[in-house]
């Protein structure tokens, strides 16, 4: 039953055109990882690398992304399921606009549904704001855990962000300590 729910989600999103996103897009960029991993990272919206290739995160900041979910043993094709709040690329790499967020989001919800993630990683201000809480500030509240519905919850700062400011990186790495710490706690697979 699952197989055909996830089938018609990625089929409905696939042929989506409820935003503008749509008219320029290359590739919708659904999501990337196992059907049941039991972390979920969530980013903002795919760029250019990514709407060119169909997958989330595979420029430069997809690349450290890899690294850093590397330190805590997650990896996109094994344990870890990569998404995001639009599926098609804002123009210029800009911040997707709140209609364009609420034109996508059920999409998104809708693979956390199908998912059932034990926790969720938000990458970057945009997805902690949708996924979070709308007033989030990442640069006082990364690497705090917030929990809803029994699902536990982090932002990080986003991977470009820490590529444009390395001074990031140490704070980086203590959450992701956080992070491979509550899923040695809470989740069932051992990494």
């Amino acid at each position: 039953m699952e197989d055909t729910a996830w089938t018609a989600l990625e089929q409905k999103c696939l042929s989506c055109r409820q935003c503008r996103l749509a008219e320029r897009r290359t590739h919708v960029v659904f999501g990337v990882g196992p059907r049941d991993a039991e972390v979920l990272c969530i980013g903002e919206g795919p760029g250019e690398h990514e709407d060119l290739q169909g997958e989330p995160f595979v420029g430069r900041g997809g690349q450290l992304l890899d690294e850093m979910l590397e330190v805590i043993d997650l990896d996109r094709r094994r344990n870890v399921y990569i998404a995001n709040i639009v599926k098609c690329r804002p123009p210029g790499n800009r911040d997707p606009l709140p209609d364009e967020q609420d034109a996508c989001i059920g999409y998104l919800r809708a693979q956390v549904g199908l998912i059932r993630p034990k926790i969720i990683l938000c990458l970057g201000r945009i997805a902690a704001m949708k996924i979070i809480r709308p007033d989030f500030r990442i640069t006082r509240e990364h690497g705090l855990w917030f929990e809803r519905a029994g699902v536990h919850m982090m932002a990080l700062y986003h991977p470009a962000a820490v590529l444009r400011d390395p001074g990031k990186r140490p704070e980086t790495f203590v959450d992701l300590m956080k992070v491979r710490e509550r899923i040695r706690e809470i989740c069932n697979h051992t990494y």
